[in-house]
């Protein structure tokens, strides 16, 4: 019999890499844009 790697792990870690990815942008976004939605909020607040 040949011996056949388990292919589970290796697709294991491809989910893992691509969340870390996906929650990187996130981060990146939300501190780009944070200050920006945090005065909108702010103004909206004042407003009233």
């Amino acid at each position: 019999m040949l011996y056949l790697p388990s292919e589970r792990g290796q697709g294991i870690i491809e989910y893992a890499l691509i969340l870390a990815l996906v929650a990187l942008v996130v981060i990146l976004v939300l501190s780009m844009l944070g200050p920006a939605i945090g005065n909108a909020f702010s103004n909206l607040y004042q407003n009233l």
